[in-house]
């Protein structure tokens, strides 16, 4: 018998605009180059706005609002 993943049971979003992206987001995978304008998260160190991540690339931790300059991704919710 088939079982859904329950990583991926509560959904995720598409983001493919320049708009701000609220929510609670335990991974964002990048799959084309995108430049983040403003992220907020429970990741410490620099800061990661205005950087540019190659396609492939995942983001984990807690994500609680992302803003993109330019490319697509998707961000699971928790």
């Amino acid at each position: 018998m088939y079982s859904a993943d329950p990583d991926y049971a509560v959904g995720g979003e598409v983001i493919t605009d320049t708009a701000a992206h609220t929510g609670r987001f335990k991974r964002v995978d990048f799959y084309e180059e995108t430049q983040i304008s403003a992220m907020s998260s429970n990741l410490t160190g620099n800061s990661i706005a205005s950087e540019t991540v190659a396609a492939g690339t995942t983001i984990y931790g807690l994500i609680t609002s992302i803003t993109l300059t330019s490319g697509a991704c998707i961000a699971y919710r928790v």
